[in-house]
């Protein structure tokens, strides 16, 4: 099990993270939302598209990532944090130091991503 002191460390890991996420999602919608460009050359008009497409696809990575910063903080209130959801076994702390939204052991981890290459995922 997590110590007290450490689960409070991963918490405001996360929640700093939340936050920062959250913040620059509402930057993309505000920056979006507010141009109303009319460029009538078809080389900057398409530039800008691609522009916008690769900032949207950032923030659907962001918004999955949201989610599981949310499920993480909520393993924390429901005292499951750091168990690993596949063999109950406690996730190691270097493990969610690095990936703190882990839910995963990393033995487990690399079982799963051996079936996926032999799956062909």
């Amino acid at each position: 099990m997590v110590k007290k002191k450490s689960l409070q460390y991963f918490k405001n890991l996360l929640n700093e993270r939340l936050e920062v996420l959250l913040q620059e999602a509402n930057r993309t919608v505000t920056g979006m939302s507010g141009l109303k460009e009319n460029m009538p050359d078809p080389a900057d008009r398409a530039s800008l598209e691609s522009d916008r497409n690769f900032t949207l696809r950032i923030r659907d990575r962001e918004r999955k990532l949201i989610n599981k910063i949310k499920d993480a903080l909520e393993r924390i209130e429901n005292g499951t944090y750091g168990i690993c959801e596949s063999c109950e076994e406690e996730i190691s702390e270097e493990r969610l130091k690095a990936r703190p939204v882990t839910t995963l052991c990393i033995d487990c981890k690399k079982k799963q991503e051996d079936e996926e290459k032999m799956k062909g995922v």
